[in-house]
């Protein structure tokens, strides 16, 4: 038994692991210092879909909250297409089968369905069901958080205490309903309880708060909420007196073109500004990540696929791809798109013998990607993050750090002569192409997304 400390509230209890998940045994204060409240695994079952008012109804006063909450992927959290996919078709056959992820059945949920999570209404039907699972994280599930159990912040360990008092930045004297002041508002932790996640394995296998307070931004005091919840002024609700500035409920991030449009900034040149047909010129690229306060890719990088692509055109027109030039160090191979296969076991969740896997790259042949592979407890390349038994090389961008890759390329004797131009793009996909054809996934979250370009010439004589 161990007591740890953490702001206003004291955390006692022990964590184990249930599948990767939080379970029974920890118990954290309010912040307010009232009764204990359940925490994580503890709080499975413990709160009726009657506690917790729809979403419409915040809305009736918080209008234009609510017409902000409803854009994002926090109000699709549970009925997102691939989030359903991925629950329905690979998550839950697994946990049905084999026990070391059985606790992803109710889990999974703990984030992506919070209200049927604390129903005990697992699984929840699918969303064609139109059940309130389907009203993801909803602004009475953010708003009855009053803590957080432990150091870290991770698999749903906020403590919840729903009822008519609502959690927030400050107190607010308020005749429609009473609002208390809960710390951990002020702090990353709140969005750490489902942005950081241990796999069933003890493998971080999402840690987008911890990549954020390991990097530049936190030492500066620049939270998460300052860039995806950034405050403007407004109303907080019909009735207010006067606009003041309050956080909008925005939560723009990785499914958003605006939020990924020029994240990473890209610059390129050649080593010669002329050259001949048979002499080699050496292309450099450099990749900042300038905006994000973690690294890119993010979340659930074992779905991701981040990669440049490099190409020059000759004065007629013809186009040359050139692939990147290899830096030697251990697990590169999985950084340079190639023929390779992966994802093996969505055939064992599937129950199919001799399964093939799925093609591990769609790109094209020799392009960096920026990547961490994930492997299962066979060693294979997973997409199934609960799976992961392993982590390779973190070939990702980090807050303010810089990505530096060359191309050398030996002229070809029948290069046209004249100006040579250079271009590298910046390419994202939500979901490996492989397995978004294999899972018939949306194509919106499989499609190539631009995050920038650079161009340079020089000139062939």
């Amino acid at each position: 038994m161990v007591r740890i400390r953490v702001g206003r509230w004291a955390v006692v209890g022990m964590c184990l692991a249930l599948g990767g998940f939080v379970a029974a045994g920890l118990l954290a204060l309010r912040a307010d210092g009232a009764e204990k409240a359940p925490t994580g695994g503890d709080l499975l079952g413990k709160h009726h879909y009657s506690k917790f008012d729809p979403p419409s109804e915040c809305g009736s006063c918080h209008e234009g909250i609510f017409r902000q909450w409803r854009e994002t992927l926090m109000a699709q959290a549970f009925t997102h297409k691939w989030d359903e996919i991925e629950y329905f078709e690979l998550a839950l056959p697994h946990a049905l089968k084999e026990p070391k992820v059985a606790g992803v059945k109710e889990g999974c949920n703990g984030c992506h369905a919070p209200l049927a999570f604390l129903a005990g209404d697992i699984p929840p039907k699918r969303p064609e069901e139109k059940t309130r699972a389907n009203e993801g994280v909803s602004c009475e599930i953010c708003h009855s958080i009053c803590g957080y159990a432990g150091g870290d912040a991770f698999n749903f360990n906020w403590a919840m205490d729903p009822g008519e008092t609502v959690r927030a930045l400050e107190d607010r004297d308020l005749a429609e309903h009473p609002v208390k002041e809960a710390e951990i508002f002020g702090t990353t932790k709140i969005c750490g309880t489902c942005h950081n996640e241990k796999s069933p394995f003890g493998v971080w296998v999402k840690a987008t708060q911890l990549e954020w307070e390991e990097g530049p931004y936190a030492k500066q005091g620049v939270l998460c909420q300052d860039c995806h919840m950034p405050k403007a002024e407004g109303l907080i609700a019909g009735s207010s007196e006067k606009k003041k500035p309050f956080p909008q409920h925005l939560f723009k991030g990785a499914h958003d073109p605006s939020k990924l449009r020029g994240a990473i900034e890209l610059t390129i040149r050649p080593d010669e500004a002329e050259a001949k047909p048979g002499d080699t010129v050496v292309i450099s690229a450099e990749l900042f990540n300038a905006k994000a306060g973690h690294k890119i890719p993010s979340g659930s990088v074992e779905e991701r696929v981040l990669w440049l692509h490099v190409e020059a055109t000759d004065a007629a027109g013809k186009t040359y791809h050139l692939p990147v030039d290899k830096k030697g160090f251990a697990g590169e191979e999985y950084t340079i798109a190639g023929k390779a296969k992966a994802y093996f076991d969505i055939g064992d969740i599937k129950g199919i013998p001799s399964f093939p896997g799925l093609d591990r790259d769609r790109e094209p042949e020799g392009d960096r990607i920026f990547r961490m592979p994930y492997f299962d407890p066979k060693g294979r390349m997973t997409i199934c993050q609960w799976n992961t038994a392993s982590l390779g090389v973190d070939y990702r961008i980090g807050p303010r750090e810089t990505k530096a890759e060359t191309y050398t390329w030996k002229l070809p004797e029948g290069l046209a002569r004249g100006p040579v131009s250079i271009r590298a793009t910046l390419n994202y996909r939500l979901v490996a192409l492989s397995v978004a054809e294999y899972m018939k996934i949306p194509e919106e979250d499989s499609k190539v997304r631009e995050i920038n370009r650079a161009e340079t010439m020089f000139t062939v004589n």
